[in-house]
């Protein structure tokens, strides 16, 4: 509906570019799988499928890579042709042993580009047990270490960092920290925050070069989600290491290349295709308008929703805790399908009761205050302080049914298993212990709920307001 991305479009810019330059290397900064149906249908196949037809050269893990298991990952990546870096994930005691570099070394005209993989700590953002044995190594120390060894060991002329940790994630390490405490790093190609750096607004030029510890430049980009738009560097190989900038932009993806289309991918797409269209015409529901996942009415619905759940697997829950990152799509007004619902929910998360503390909770509510608010049921009100900049945003006043969070109380809560592990970094709740977790994956009891449960034949609807709200000034 956006008329924006597609990869049959991507490939024919691509295509474009390899046709017009002699040197190109193109790279993914992770997460090539999950949020649409044909990961949920064929577990990562065709996300390997394609990224050899389009030629994908260097690639490193994002987090979502690991939302099937470690296992399964070394399964479909044995269906990967393109290199693999990974230079602060040991995987020596996972089934990922061998298939990663530490750093990769291409030359181009005599001159040496040498490239770093640089990711996340998966404590916090990964489901645990779906990267057992990976050890994380420190992002600054790593890459920097990697980078110097590249430019005084091997003599490379440029050191390419190509890193799933996002731009600006305060308090944790990014894009833009490692930039500045960096030396021998000069472009830095990122990935996980969905950052859209565009050098042609102030903002984006501002954002994009940034100096690191010796006064040097460092080119950082970022090209949004989705395939939307695509990233291009150019660096001048004869200028490499005597002040040469490289130069970069944002390549939109639309109809312009609809006229292009590569016979091969698209026979492979087709080949996938009737799967998904056919969860995208089974019919299970209807709104009276538009349900954005960027605005409070869905998140408030499904909160609801889990708290009704979790009231029917087990009794006396108190509220429910969800999380906006978990809902990747939003309903459009009408009918909407199964496969909508999956799109919106595709993780294989499983709605989980669990009593914990309120003093453990009351660090989750501040965790959920660092991102302006986040999923609560109906039942809960907070407030919070919005003083200095948004990791020290904390819960001020919260309420459930009413009452002050009391720190001695143990609350029953109903939430998804993701989060009780301590996903989104909702660490106080690895603290409580579960009481029971449901048989069935979200999206399925979620079906079920629309089709066979309360919410057979009804509309879809929401709270509309935020339930959490900036507190005054003191």
């Amino acid at each position: 509906s956006r008329n924006v991305g597609g990869v049959l479009r991507r490939k024919a810019v691509i295509d474009s570019i390899r046709g017009a330059e002699k040197n190109v290397l193109l790279v993914d900064a992770g997460d090539a799988v999950q949020g649409t149906l044909y990961f949920y249908l064929y577990g990562g196949e065709v996300e390997q499928e394609i990224q050899n037809i389009l030629g994908v050269d260097e690639r490193i893990l994002g987090n979502h890579e690991f939302d099937n298991g470690i296992d399964s990952l070394a399964a479909v990546l044995k269906l990967s042709d393109s290199e693999k870096l990974a230079s602060n994930y040991n995987l020596d005691d996972t089934p990922l042993a061998g298939m990663f570099k530490p750093y990769s070394i291409k030359e181009y005209g005599g001159k040496k580009i040498g490239l770093i993989g640089i990711n996340l700590d998966p404590e916090g953002i990964i489901t645990k047990g779906n990267y057992d044995g990976l050890k994380f190594e420190p992002i600054i120390a790593t890459a920097n270490l990697m980078a110097e060894k590249l430019k005084k060991e091997e003599g490379v002329d440029a050191v390419i960092a190509i890193s799933h940790i996002g731009y600006n994630p305060a308090p944790l390490v990014g894009d833009s920290a490692l930039a500045v405490n960096s030396r021998n790093i000069d472009v830095i190609i990122g990935g996980h925050s969905h950052d859209v750096i565009d050098p042609k607004t102030e903002q984006g030029a501002a954002r994009s070069r940034l100096t690191n510890l010796d006064g040097e430049e460092v080119l950082v980009v970022q090209t949004g989600k989705a395939g939307r738009k695509l990233g291009k560097i150019e660096i001048n190989l004869d200028s490499l290491g005597l002040g040469g900038r490289p130069k970069y932009e944002l390549i939109d993806i639309d109809s312009r290349y609809d006229g292009k289309t590569d016979p091969v991918l698209k026979a492979t797409i087709d080949r996938y295709r009737h799967g998904v269209d056919s969860l995208m015409t089974l019919w299970v529901g209807k709104t009276d308008r538009e349900m954005k996942n960027s605005e409070p009415e869905l998140l408030n619905f499904f909160s609801d929703w889990v708290l009704e759940r979790g009231s029917e697997i087990a009794s006396g829950v108190d509220f429910s805790i969800a999380n906006k990152g978990g809902l990747r799509d939003g309903l459009p007004a009408g009918k909407f399908s199964k496969g909508q619902i999956i799109n919106i929910l595709p993780f294989r998360n499983y709605v989980t009761v669990i009593d914990v503390k309120g003093s453990d909770l009351r660090s989750v509510f501040d965790v959920m205050a660092k991102t302006g608010g986040n999923g609560v049921s109906h039942n809960v009100k907070v407030t919070y302080d919005t003083i200095g900049g948004r990791e020290n945003y904390a819960a001020r006043d919260i309420l459930i049914s009413g009452k002050p969070l009391d720190d001695s109380k143990t609350y029953r809560v109903a939430t998804i298993d993701y989060l009780s592990k301590g996903g989104d970094y909702m660490r106080g709740l690895t603290n409580g212990t579960l009481v029971k977790e449901s048989p069935n994956a979200v999206f399925d009891d979620l079906l079920y709920y629309l089709t066979e449960g309360k919410g057979k034949g009804k509309v879809l609807e929401g709270e509309r307001g935020n339930r959490w709200s900036v507190a005054p000034a003191k």
